[in-house]
């Protein structure tokens, strides 16, 4: 049975900063793509940032850069998203996905996690 469960969630003032981790269990970790996505009320789901399944490159959506930070362990089977100077943009549900193409593609979701940044 594939899980992606997301932790870290929470309210932080505007400024601050929070660190998300999503634990997978029931995939080859290493064969996935992993990626943070955000679902603010009323609005899209968005993509956050992407972290490829090798760890070699990461990429961002514009409003986040410079401010938040993915990284995966391989060997933990996680992915982070480090968040920091945060906004009341930045107040959504956030999601973990996974998605690969090796070898069939496949795509899974977390249950999300909130996050409120709100003085």
């Amino acid at each position: 049975q594939v899980q992606l469960v997301e932790s870290g969630g929470g309210l932080v003032q505007p400024g601050g900063s929070l660190r998300l981790s999503c634990a997978a269990s029931g995939i080859a970790f290493g064969f996935y793509d992993m990626s943070w996505y955000r679902q603010a009320p009323g609005k899209e789901r968005d993509l956050v940032a992407t972290i490829t399944r090798t760890g070699g490159t990461t990429n961002y959506a514009d409003s986040v850069k410079g401010r938040f930070t993915i990284s995966r362990d391989i060997a933990k089977n996680t992915v982070d998203l480090q968040m920091n100077n945060l906004t009341p943009e930045d107040t959504a549900v956030y999601y973990c996905n996974a998605r690969k193409e090796i070898f069939g593609e496949r795509e899974y979701w977390g249950q999300g996690t909130q996050v409120t940044v709100s003085s």
